[in-house]
């Protein structure tokens, strides 16, 4: 099997504002589905519980767990409202690009606070979802043992690759050495 990289992302969704459900303040029982974008794969997705009180200002501050596989691009966040006669029915949805907080140079454990407009099934805009996300752990499959992989201390150097615009060309990173120019 090939080298594969899946990283564990914590979700933390704190609040949602002005939900509706046609054109009217949802009333209570919302909750949030967090899934990874699943590149073809069973996708990983977990859910807050219902809030039966905060009507069209939910607030859940609920930690989620979700798996994030190598290659993904997107994680959606759908807010749902749970009815006891036609089930689940979704309110909203967001697509929140990966790369909103994952690469560039922010270490693994950084805390992210982001909020997004969510959109409705006809693609209007029907409020905002407030969340964090912090990438917990990787998780490293394939050929490395545990025992062959490089001690804590030192840090992995990693180069962003974009495989789809410049067919897997690595983006070139230029490097000062100290003392470089003196003769």
């Amino acid at each position: 099997m090939a080298n594969s990289h899946h990283r564990r992302l914590e979700v933390t969704v704190i609040s949602g504002e002005d939900l509706r459900i046609n054109d009217r303040p949802i009333k209570n029982n919302a909750f949030v589905t967090v899934k990874a974008d699943s590149c073809g794969l069973p996708s990983s997705q977990d859910s807050t519980k219902p809030d039966a009180q905060s009507e069209s200002h939910p607030c859940w501050d609920e930690k989620l767990h979700v798996d994030l596989p190598a290659g993904s691009r997107y994680i959606l966040v759908e807010v749902c409202r749970r009815t006891s006669s036609a089930g689940d029915k979704l309110v909203a949805t967001a697509w929140i690009p990966v790369s909103d907080f994952v690469g560039d140079y922010t270490p693994e454990n950084y805390l992210h606070f982001l909020s997004y407009r969510l959109r409705d099934a006809k693609g209007l805009r029907n409020g905002i979802i407030n969340i964090s996300v912090r990438v917990v752990s990787s998780s490293y499959k394939g050929t490395l043992s545990s025992s062959s992989r490089l001690p804590p201390s030192v840090p992995e150097f990693r180069m962003p690759v974009d495989r789809e615009r410049n067919g897997g060309t690595v983006t070139g990173m230029p490097v000062w050495y100290p003392n470089q120019w003196k003769s």
